[in-house]
């Protein structure tokens, strides 16, 4: 048994079964046993690869698009281009590289990056070297100032509350001990006002999740673009008014089971967008049309730079990096599966590649 298991029974045996939002958030963040905390996991040798690691077209292209958005509403200086959850840094590094075409972007722009993991952080500052980042643990401490901000498969690692639509209302899954193993299990169902919404489009047997933790953080981040301009690009796995039980357990690249060795394997939800959308538009701001990350990528141009990337390559290379265009475009692999949403200041265009 870990440390982190035995810290979760106990916590059982005195409180009673704890909801999988509680579950969640301790394998990940629990400060000496957590799953990011603890470790780097991304690449092949950890348990999943994201799309910054897949090819540096990714971050190119975003960094570009905001990069954009910069120019097209009076360039303000200084401003504040932060990351949430940066992985490695390589999105960021990848942005900074291809913006330094852009007149006067680097030099406005003050890097702030929102990460918990010690791990992580070390490798950030490595791939960041020259640009001075300045870390948080959330998102409260980010300067008063005009906002561009990237979150590529940061919301889905927010802890969800998964509740199944039951006769007498919705019975919530729950963390609880079958003998002295760790067991789902369910509430007792009952209304719930925040699920109200969901009545019309879900029946009997249904599963829905909500993730607080997502809406309040895409209500602070719109609450600082309505007061000081900029804009936010959100790309994750997910989408509008999400449906069933999306929540998963990922170690060394495989689906393993979510109650098996806590604090080991990555546990992710699929992003409901629509919340995030209605947050964004409560705080004072906008935002774009959900969009396939295939689209959006397309759009901003990465069959043209793929290209461009190409005449210099031969043999392996060039297979690795066709296939990397794939990987990032096709509906069949990351290209439908993953959706982009901005939220920009009011009365303003989203960032290329996005619509109102």
């Amino acid at each position: 048994m870990s440390d982190l298991e035995d810290i979760l029974k106990r916590t059982i045996r005195a409180e009673g079964p704890m909801t999988l939002a509680t579950y969640m958030a301790t394998c990940l963040t629990h400060p000496q046993h957590g799953y990011y905390t603890t470790r780097d996991p991304l690449g092949a040798g950890g348990d999943f690869i994201t799309a910054p690691e897949i090819s540096q077209m990714f971050g190119e292209l975003i960094g570009l698009s905001l990069a954009q958005h910069w120019l097209d509403h009076g360039a303000p200086s200084p401003f504040t281009l932060a990351e949430l959850g940066p992985g490695r840094g390589t999105l960021m590094a990848d942005a900074l590289r291809a913006c330094r075409a852009v007149p006067g972007f680097l030099d406005a722009a003050e890097v702030h990056l929102v990460e918990v993991s010690p791990a992580l952080r070390a490798i950030q500052a490595d791939a960041l070297k020259g640009h001075n980042p300045t870390w948080h643990d959330g998102l409260a401490k980010l300067p008063d100032a005009p906002l561009y901000l990237i979150a590529n498969e940061y919301f889905d690692a927010l802890p969800v509350r998964q509740f199944r639509r039951d006769a007498k209302g919705w019975a919530e899954t729950m963390v609880g001990l079958d003998g002295d193993t760790l067991a789902l299990g369910a509430a007792p169902p009952a209304p719930l006002a925040a699920l109200d919404h969901r009545l019309d489009d879900t029946q009997r047997g249904d599963i829905v999740e909500l993730n607080a933790p997502a809406t309040a953080e895409a209500q602070a981040i719109a609450q600082c673009i309505a007061t000081h301009g900029g804009a936010a690009l959100i790309i994750d796995y997910g989408d509008w008014r999400a449906l069933g039980d999306t929540v998963q357990a990922l170690r060394n690249h495989e689906t393993v089971d979510l109650l098996d060795a806590p604090g080991t394997a990555d546990l992710t939800a699929h992003v409901d967008f629509e919340p995030l959308a209605q947050a964004a538009v409560q705080a004072g701001a906008q935002h774009s049309r959900l969009t396939p990350q295939g689209f959006f990528l397309e759009r901003l141009g990465i069959t043209q730079r793929a290209q461009t990337l190409a005449r210099a390559l031969t043999g392996d290379a060039l297979e690795s990096h066709i296939a990397a265009h794939r990987r990032l475009t096709h509906p069949a692999e990351m290209g439908t599966l993953f959706k982009c949403m901005s939220i920009h200041a009011p009365d303003t265009a989203p960032p290329p590649g996005l619509e109102p």
